[in-house]
């Protein structure tokens, strides 16, 4: 009789550092117990099953009143890929949180510790869009995930852009697709940048006046060009990148001579929107050109919201062995 197998044991272990969840956010924590959600007797980690498992997690920075108890999928690995979700989810509820004024700012500070709230980030996008908000009133931490000081936060220059709720929940379907599912999303994309910027500018540009800076700041995508390579991408995507970046040098191609607008899509674009409040506010730009920013940002956000079946791909493709390897290692 062949032996049986043993049920998988739960994959996060007592003492090790991770990312919880709270709400709509993740914060840096360290498991110091686990459990049997069915039998709480029982605390040995070699007979509680994976999926029956409770982890006590105690938050960075936070008194031990506001260690919980919490399910499995609250759970991340401290990974880098993880930590630059966290960050920007963080970036994301400033968005919603961070206003102009030295009151606003100050309302970011206020804490309201890890409670019982729960986020699967497994859930659908429609579920999300319908129940999280990202405005994120969990604790804020002076260096978590390499953020800047609280007090520094402060004293910079702040940006709102409201992110449709749409829009949110499909930037972490496509965090979960890309770093959790180990897939990618299609290049060269069905619907560049290129494409979805100069769709828009058709749109809007009988709304402007010709010759306008409200119409030069439409047809502005450097940005995008040269952010792309630099913080835009996962780690499991540089080996794609590295591979598109020499089609479009080499002879044959069908992308020869090809920028990041006309290679990449919608979902790398919103990736960029979500970390425009960190990047502008190392900037010299003045309160002014801030505000027209926001505006433009804010109106074409909520015309991607309307049009995301159109330019976001609806499947992501599955590399093969040889690529997950290389993107590994």
């Amino acid at each position: 009789m062949a032996p049986s197998k043993q049920a998988p044991l739960p994959p996060f272990a007592k003492d090790e550092k991770v990312l919880c969840f709270h709400g709509d956010l993740m914060y840096e924590a360290k498991i110091t117990d686990l459990r049997s959600a069915s039998d709480h007797a029982n605390t040995n980690p070699q007979t509680i099953k994976a999926d029956d498992a409770q982890y006590r997690v105690h938050y960075k920075g936070w008194k031990a009143s506001w260690d919980d108890w919490v399910a499995q999928d609250r759970i991340r690995k401290f990974t880098d890929d993880n930590k630059t979700l966290a960050a920007q989810l963080q970036a994301a509820a400033r968005l919603r949180n961070a206003g102009g004024s030295k009151s606003a700012k100050k309302a970011i500070g206020k804490a309201a510790g890890p409670g019982e709230s729960e986020m699967s980030s497994a859930r659908g996008s429609e579920e999300r869009a319908a129940t999280n908000s990202f405005a994120g009133r969990g604790p804020r931490r002076g260096r978590d995930y390499e953020l800047e000081s609280e007090e520094a936060f402060y004293a910079r220059p702040s940006i709102k852009i409201i992110i449709p709720d749409m829009l949110k929940g499909l930037l972490v379907d496509d965090w979960e697709n890309v770093t959790k599912n180990n897939q990618l999303v299609p290049i060269p994309h069905p619907k560049p940048v290129a494409k979805v910027m100069d769709d828009y500018l058709a749109y809007e540009k009988p709304r402007r006046t010709e010759g306008s800076a409200a119409i030069d700041i439409l047809e502005e995508t450097e940005y995008f060009d040269k952010c792309l390579g630099r913080i835009l991408l996962y780690r499991f995507e540089r080996a794609q990148y590295a591979e598109i970046r020499e089609k479009w040098t080499s002879g044959g191609s069908d992308v020869q001579g090809k920028t990041p607008c006309d290679t990449y899509g919608a979902e790398h674009l919103m990736r960029l929107i979500t970390s425009l409040p960190e990047l502008i506010a190392q900037t010299n730009m003045d309160q002014q050109s801030v505000n027209r920013l926001r505006e433009e940002l804010s109106k074409f956000c909520q015309w991607l919201e309307r049009n995301a079946g159109t330019y976001f791909v609806s499947e992501y493709e599955s590399p093969n062995a040889e690529y997950a390897e290389k993107a590994k290692n």
